[in-house]
């Protein structure tokens, strides 16, 4: 086998790890939050408290794993900000100052292992569809989620929805698969 074939190798089983992992590869939650937020690579690994390097690694598929959590925490935090509806009405201040918080919230590793526990459901970035994400993927991996769905597809294929849509779909479809299935009282 030559260099770039194993080099190629390396990158698809990276990047089907990471499907794995995170529920796609992170090359797409980067681009997704790179376009919406319309900043550099290296403005936004500098707010997830990365190397410029180590994400552009993460993002080429030259390494699967994001290996601190609190990165992962910060990832997820910026991504239920961004998903947020609303995010297109702040200004543009607002909008940086809460990047800003997401910038400076340094989890501690038990709390970022936790998705940010309760906060996620009753603290101020309060996200009910990354609740339920975080639930599912601490109990399960997402090839495991998926089998389940395929199980429970037939008899009760509204639960199966509930695997594929929370445990390995994009934020963005489970914010609205939220809003379009649960009724919140008013505050």
């Amino acid at each position: 086998m030559t260099k770039p074939q194993e080099d190629q190798d390396v990158v698809e089983r990276n990047r089907a790890r990471q499907t794995e992992w995170y529920g796609e590869p992170l090359n797409d939650r980067f681009r997704r939050l790179l376009m919406r937020l319309t900043m550099s690579q290296m403005e936004l690994a500098a707010m997830l408290g990365l190397s410029a390097p180590m994400l552009s690694q993460l993002m080429s598929g030259q390494r699967a794993k994001i290996g601190n959590p609190a990165v992962l925490a910060r990832l997820q935090e910026v991504e239920a900000l961004v998903g947020s509806s609303d995010f297109d009405r702040l200004t543009v201040a607002d909008r940086e100052a809460a990047l800003e918080r997401v910038r400076s919230h340094q989890p501690s590793t038990r709390t970022a292992l936790r998705l940010n526990g309760p906060e996620v459901l009753t603290g101020p970035r309060a996200d009910p569809a990354a609740a339920v994400h975080a639930v599912l993927r601490a109990v399960a991996s997402a090839a495991e989620l998926e089998s389940a769905a395929e199980l429970l597809a037939e008899q009760y294929p509204g639960l199966a929805e509930v695997l594929r849509v929370y445990g390995n779909g994009r934020t963005s479809d489970a914010h609205e698969h939220f809003k379009a299935t649960v009724t919140l009282p008013p505050l």
